[in-house]
């Protein structure tokens, strides 16, 4: 028997937070302007702008493979082993994909945002995101190892282990507290 789809929210079409985010941006582009000149000012817009032009088709691809896993995943799965009922084995698996999931923050944050959008619940993200943070191979293998040496890397690494569920952990205790709501419906 196949459940229907739950209701989308409506999603606001003004946000008083990106409202004061573009108020401290516009009054930092007035204070440079004033302080700096208009050639100045132009050189870093020219430079932002570039940055922009940059960052968006990389931002536009991790959102596209955070809606791919959503695809290629099987709901149910994803919320049997890192959803809510999933206990303490749910943040092992959160942590281990956080260990061995390759990318750059445009790629995860999606990814987990998906996880969160098929049922997993905060404590496996937030220990997803630290795993992956603090323990990644990737860093491991690309920065630390050719700079710091393999002892340094294995020692970071060991006392790293805990604490993506340690903040697992603790992000159950505050969603179970009632400070932060999840999500319950895409």
């Amino acid at each position: 028997m196949i459940k229907p789809a739950p209701k989308r929210r409506r999603r606001r079409a003004f946000d008083w937070s990106t409202a004061a985010i573009a108020a401290i941006a516009l009054c930092a582009a007035a204070s440079v302007y004033w302080r700096d000149g208009r050639e100045h000012f132009l050189a870093i817009l020219g430079s932002d702008l570039t940055l922009f032009g940059e960052m968006l088709p990389k931002v536009l691809a991790g959102c596209l493979i955070g809606s791919f896993v959503t695809l290629l995943l099987p709901r149910e799965m994803v919320a049997h082993w890192v959803g809510h009922e999933s206990g303490f084995l749910g943040l092992l698996i959160a942590a281990l994909f956080g260990f061995i999931l390759p990318g750059g923050p445009i790629t995860i944050y999606p990814v987990a945002g998906a996880f969160l959008v098929m049922g997993a619940d905060a404590g496996a993200v937030v220990t997803f995101i630290v795993s992956w943070t603090l323990i990644g191979y990737t860093r491991a293998l690309v920065w630390e190892l050719p700079f710091f040496g393999s002892d340094f890397v294995l020692w970071r690494i060991i006392e790293a282990l805990p604490l993506p569920i340690l903040a697992g952990i603790l992000a159950r205790i505050v969603v179970k507290a009632g400070y932060f709501h999840e999500k319950t419906e895409p």
